[in-house]
């Protein structure tokens, strides 16, 4: 008798509440595991050493850590982690434990913003000369690779064109640090920072207000205020109840905590990069407090979930805390912007 047919003589023989209980251990025991690989999938990557990193990618590529070289090899690694972290990504997952998770792919949705904002402000100024000049042809397709929809499972999968988008940069890398070719090349000018800070305030900022409307607040309308001539398409009330919904409390606090993250190493690059525009400007010392701002943002959470208590009530408020360091960063960096512009 054949090793399937043993198993079918045992099946029959097995009682039918036998049958049940083996299926319900089998369900218990994959939910288990299940369980488990979530757990160790919500880890979140930790900071790291954008020059220990740059320096790295370049000794096992064989290349120079020139002018720009950190900044983008620090985007390569935050685009990376999307992909390489336990797990893999999971915005697109449709199978257990990824489909039930919602912090992480929240996280990560908050990483992709930064990695879009930054390879768009590559393409867009920092590595051409002026409006006029040619842009450079990798990031021009590195940049459209990192806008794909974020939740596409297959046909094509999104982890397929985010690697695109990797190998794109790296193709850039190699280029910037040749030597021999002047072709590719990264302008770590006053303005070019300048434009990307700009897209970085709008970001802080509406998390800020999504982050602090946690306990639900009453606003003003103050969409036209500023411009007597100015005008909107249709009228709006005066005051506006703008509170987030319950469910969708956790999900703003870790799209802001892979912001943070993200925004965090960026600045880190930015500090080296940039340095000489910097001290010139009088300027590193603002930008390494708003780093400080940020990396309190990452401090560990202890509570089992994301606390929405009252304003000054006996129970925590998350949101509220972390929209605290981020509207103190947000603010420093539009006191950085202005200082790059005036200072």
């Amino acid at each position: 008798m054949n090793f399937k047919a043993s198993l079918s003589a045992m099946w029959a023989r097995l009682p039918l509440n036998g049958i049940v209980k083996a299926v319900l251990l089998v369900i218990a025991l994959y939910l288990l595991i299940a369980l488990v690989l979530g757990m160790y999938w919500s880890n979140a990557p930790g900071l790291f050493d954008v020059r220990d990193n740059a320096k790295e990618y370049a000794q096992a590529h064989n290349q120079n850590v020139v002018v720009g070289y950190t900044t983008v090899a620090t985007l390569h690694r935050l685009a990376s982690s999307l992909l390489d972290k336990p797990g893999g990504y999971l915005s697109n997952d449709v199978t257990p434990p990824g489909v039930w998770l919602d912090n992480m792919p929240n996280w990560e949705f908050g990483v992709l913003i930064q990695v879009r904002d930054l390879s768009r402000a590559l393409r867009k100024d920092i590595a051409r000369s002026q409006s006029q000049s040619k842009e450079d042809p990798d990031l021009a397709q590195a940049e459209p690779a990192f806008n794909f929809q974020s939740d596409s499972w297959i046909l094509p999968a999104t982890e397929g064109e985010y690697r695109s988008g990797i190998k794109y940069l790296e193709a850039y890398m190699d280029r910037l640090a040749d030597p021999s070719n002047p072709q590719a090349q990264f302008y770590a000018r006053a303005d070019n920072l300048r434009n990307w800070l700009t897209d970085v305030e709008t970001r802080l900022g509406s998390l800020s207000q999504r982050l602090s409307a946690s306990v639900g607040q009453v606003r003003m309308n103050t969409d036209l205020a500023g411009d007597s001539a100015a005008q909107q398409s249709t009228g709006a009330a005066s005051q506006e109840l703008i509170k987030t919904g319950w469910f969708e409390i956790d999900d703003v606090f870790y799209e802001a905590r892979g912001t943070a993250w993200a925004l965090t190493e960026i600045l880190r690059a930015v500090e080296v990069d940039f340095a000489s525009v910097l001290e010139k400007k009088n300027a590193l010392v603002s930008l390494q407090q708003i780093i400080r701002e940020l990396e309190a943002t990452q401090e560990t959470i202890w509570a089992p979930m994301i606390l929405n208590g009252s304003g000054f009530g006996l129970v925590a408020n998350h949101s509220l805390v972390m929209a605290n360091y981020i509207s103190r960063a947000n603010a420093a960096i539009i006191d950085l912007r202005r200082l790059l512009e005036n200072g």
